[in-house]
Order: structure tokens, then C-alpha cells, then sequence
């Protein structure tokens, strides 16, 4: 009996060479009609070989490794469901920060998925071409782990139906959309810039370690779970930002102002959409593992700087006059951010509260210098009208950004003047257009052809696109039900909800 010789494995550099064979050269097009996007953003690109695809030494494991995740993060999903573990969270009130994360970074995830898909396609070198396609698999997988994650909560609570269509239109998620329209209609070396550098690399641990660590904080073993899965992923998306930093920097000292430009304006773009989070680590959670101060601490000034710095070889420089801003806005950016929710919780698909006098102390104690003196006389005040039955609830949208369109409800802390409001204003082509802060009106002023036709929630509203003129149509329209989805978490149906499963 013959038997058959067992055939040699492949190596690790063979194995990845057949698994991708992308980089075929056009012989019947031109390049430029097959790469339509490689000149339009003004990189000059020498040599595409020496962009390496930094997932190439973990190809041949990636899929067992990916499927031995999912096998474990499924199982620890359904022992969370069978177990009723959502009584085991610390209060119903964290609920909401989920609602926040489901409607304003998981469609974002899908929308990412499209964008490397796309970036894949534009890019001339095959290394660029493959880790683009690797990183919009991962985020596809991010996406639906999130919503099957996230889906248990659906059983018990309001507001997690219909998330996509409510981040397309309700007015504060308008903020994360508005992030990822821009990026994705940028060139794909920009697009990288965006998401993979600034946002991966630099911002990423804003985002995903706090609320993995709010959730564990919180009894919610499920989230933490998905939430430590997909970071594990992020190592990899952040040496791919990295890497394509470093290869534009490398091929021509042109680049270094075109990359440098980048770097800034989604430095600040990303910072903005995160204030949004900072009103999560600092409020939504009931039990808080740390403040939005100490992360922008530990986050910006100390990693974000490092990283500023080693790039200084390739003529890079800090944006001292962005950084100033962030680190002055960080012992009062999360709770003006509650405050314009609070007022405008009517229009929102979570609820609002003020904070008890424990979450009152540990404010005070994690912000000495801003909290006693600025904001806890104010929520005191809201908190008396609320026993006299005067609460207060905005009738409008508040007037957002034409850039990041965030609410300007900022105030201009490094001008010394807290309690007035920042405002900045653009001309163009004889119409008068309202940014946040400087850094906001810098990316506007250098390109306002693009942002003049961002989609403001408000003025969509007055120009009848929202399903009417009313709050009732809007709300509608935004698919919130009235007293259920929105208002006060005191009195509504999750509140109700909470106190049946813990038999109060």
C-alpha cells in the first residue's frame, strides 16, 4: 500500500502571497482611468512597494483566531441572556449609554466597513489594497457583534429599535454622521488619516476603553465582552494608521504639509464627536470608573503628544494651539454637554436625569476647580425647579456647527470667559455660516465648498424635510415615541421596567 506524500506547508510569506495576489498591473486601461483617485489629493506616491501590509504575519491565523473570538463572545451572550443578567446592571439608567452607543457608533462601524471597502479599490499598491480590505472585515464583524449584543436589552427597554434610521436623522447624531460622511468622501489617503490614524490610533482608547471599563463597572459582562473583542482588533487597525502615516510621510517631503493638515483637522473633528462620550463617562454611567478629564490626561496630553512627537523626524509638528483648547475645554466639556442634553431631552431617544449628591461628590472631586463653582449650582437650581413642577424643556434645536455640528453650547473657557458662548462665523459666497470654536471654522474656511451642503438638522426642519413643523411630527418622523423613547428616566417605562425586575 503507497501511501501519498504529505505536501510541504507553506510558508508564512508563500501562504500570504496566494491568499491575496492583488497587485496585477492594468495593460488594456490606463492607470490613472483604473486609480481615478490617486492625484486628486496632491500626494506624490514613488514607490507603492514600500507600503507593506502590516496584517501579513497574522493572515494565516486570522480567520481561526476571529472564529475562536466569536465562538466565545456568542456563548458568553447567550449565558448573559439565560441568566437574566440584565437585573445584575447596576441601574436602568445605564441602559442609555448603550441607546447612545447603538444609534451613534455602530451604524458609524458600517459606514467605516464601506470606506475601507472603497479605499481597497483606490489604492495602486496591493500591500495598501489588502490591509484596507482586512480592516473593512473587521469592522463588519464589530457592527454585528454590537447590535447582537446589544439586542437582549430590547426585551426589557425603549429605544433600541430602528438605531440606523434614528442616526440618520435625529439632530445630535448628526455629529458621528456627519464624521464619517466627511471622511468618506475624502481621498482614500485622507480617509486613512481620518480613521485609521487620528481616530484609531490617537482617539480610539477614548472611545472603547472607558466604555468597556464603564460597562464592566456597571455588571454588564456582555458589552464588556464584545467591547474587548473588538479591541483586539484595534491594535492591528492602529499599525495600519501608522503605517500609512509614516509611507506618505517617506515618499516626498511635499507631503509632509498635505499630511500635516490632515492630522489637525481630524485630531479636532474626532475631539468634538467624542464630547458626546465625555457626557457618558461623567453622567450616563452610574457607576464611573474614571472622569473625561483624567482620560484626556492620560489620552491626549501624554499619549497624543508622545505620538506627535516621534513623528517630529519628518518635519511634523504639534498642534500646540488645538491641544491648548482641548486640555483648557476638559474640566467643563462634559458637563456642558449634559446640560444641552438635559434641556433638550424631549428630542433625544434616551432619558436625562440630574445627578444624585453621590455623583455630585464624585464630580466635585474629579473636577475641584470647575464643578462646585460653574455647574453644581446650576443643576441644583434644575433640580428645585423640578420639586416646585417647573421643570424646563426646550421647544427648539439649539443652532449647531456647520462643520461638526455639535450644538454651540460651548463657552469660551480659554478666553477666561465661561459663561459666554463661543461663536464663529465664515463668509462665502455672501452667506454668513456659524462655526463652534477656531478649530472648527479653520477646516470650514479651508474648504467651504464642501461643507456648505452639510445636512443641519434644524434648518432641515424649517425647510420641511423632517416630517413636519412640530415636535410631535419630528419625533414621528425620528422614529421616538413621545414619553417612552425620550424625557426624564424618573417616570418613564424603563424606570418602570427596572423596578418590576428588581421586585421594588
Amino acid at each position: 500500500m503507497s501511501v501519498e506524500p504529505r505536501k510541504k506547508r507553506l510558508n508564512k510569506k508563500d501562504a500570504y502571497k496566494y491568499m491575496t495576489r492583488l497587485g496585477w498591473n492594468p495593460t488594456y486601461q490606463k492607470e490613472e482611468d483604473v486609480f481615478p483617485f490617486l492625484e486628486m489629493e496632491g500626494l506624490k506616491i514613488h514607490d507603492w512597494e514600500a507600503w507593506e501590509d502590516p496584517f501579513r504575519m497574522t493572515m494565516d491565523s486570522y480567520w481561526k483566531l476571529q472564529a475562536e473570538k466569536d465562538k466565545k463572545l456568542y456563548s458568553i451572550i447567550d449565558a448573559f441572556a439565560q441568566n437574566n443578567a440584565q437585573k445584575n446592571i447596576s441601574d436602568a439608567r445605564y441602559v442609555n449609554a448603550l441607546k447612545l452607543f447603538l444609534t451613534g457608533v455602530t451604524p458609524l462601524e458600517y459606514k467605516v466597513v464601506q470606506g475601507f471597502s472603497h479605499a481597497a479599490r483606490a489604492f495602486r499598491g496591493e500591500g495598501a489594497s489588502i490591509a484596507c480590505q482586512m480592516q473593512a472585515i473587521d469592522e463588519l464583524r464589530h457592527f454585528q457583534t454590537q447590535v447582537h449584543t446589544m439586542s437582549h436589552y430590547n426585551k426589557y427597554f425603549d429605544g433600541f429599535h430602528d438605531y440606523s434610521t434614528m442616526h440618520d436623522r435625529i439632530w445630535y447624531l448628526s455629529v458621528p454622521k456627519s464624521f464619517g460622511d466627511d471622511a468618506s468622501t475624502a481621498g482614500p489617503f485622507e480617509y486613512l488619516t481620518a480613521i485609521s490614524f487620528s481616530f484609531e490610533f490617537v482617539l480610539t482608547s477614548l472611545l472603547f476603553v472607558p466604555f468597556m471599563s464603564g460597562a464592566a463597572y456597571n455588571g454588564d459582562m456582555a458589552t464588556v465582552t464584545f467591547g474587548f473583542s473588538a479591541q483586539s482588533d484595534e491594535s492591528r487597525h492602529m499599525t495600519l494608521g501608522l503605517s500609512a502615516i509614516k509611507f506618505m510621510l517617506e515618499q516626498d517631503a511635499q507631503n509632509v504639509p498635505i499630511v500635516q493638515k490632515w492630522m489637525d483637522k481630524w485630531l479636532w473633528r474626532g475631539y468634538r464627536m467624542l464630547g458626546l462620550v465625555a457626557m457618558m463617562m461623567d453622567y450616563m454611567l452610574p457607576n464611573s470608573p474614571t472622569s473625561w478629564g483624567e482620560a484626556v490626561e492620560l489620552y491626549i496630553e501624554q499619549n497624543c503628544m508622545a505620538l506627535y512627537k516621534d513623528l517630529e523626524k519628518y518635519g511634523i509638528k504639534v498642534p500646540e494651539k488645538l491641544i491648548n483648547t482641548i486640555v483648557a475645554e476638559k474640566g467643563h466639556l462634559s458637563h456642558q454637554v449634559w446640560n444641552i442634553f438635559y434641556n433638550h431631552t424631549n428630542a433625544a431617544a434616551f432619558h436625562t436625569w440630574m445627578p444624585d449628591e453621590n455623583k455630585m461628590n464624585w464630580l466635585s472631586e474629579k473636577y475641584p476647580d470647575t464643578f462646585d463653582k460653574y455647574y453644581r449650582p446650576m443643576f441644583e437650581r434644575y433640580i428645585e425647579l423640578e420639586k416646585k413642577g417647573e421643570r424646563f424643556y426646550s421647544e427648539v434645536l439649539p443652532l449647531v456647527c456647520q462643520t461638526c455640528q455639535i450644538p454651540l453650547g460651548f463657552t469660551d473657557i480659554e478666553g477666561g470667559n465661561p459663561h459666554v458662548y463661543t461663536h464663529k462665523t465664515s463668509e462665502f459666497n455672501g452667506e454668513i455660516f456659524h462655526t463652534c470654536s477656531d478649530g472648527c471654522k479653520e477646516i470650514f474656511d479651508a474648504q467651504p465648498e464642501k461643507y456648505i451642503q452639510a445636512w443641519l438638522p434644524p434648518h432641515q426642519i424649517f425647510q420641511g424635510n423632517c416630517g413636519g413643523a412640530t415636535i410631535p411630527e419630528v419625533l414621528k418622523w425620528y422614529k421616538i415615541e413621545h414619553g417612552v423613547d425620550n424625557m426624564d428616566y424618573v417616570g418613564s417605562p424603563d424606570e418602570a421596567m427596572w423596578n418590576k425586575l428588581k421586585n421594588k
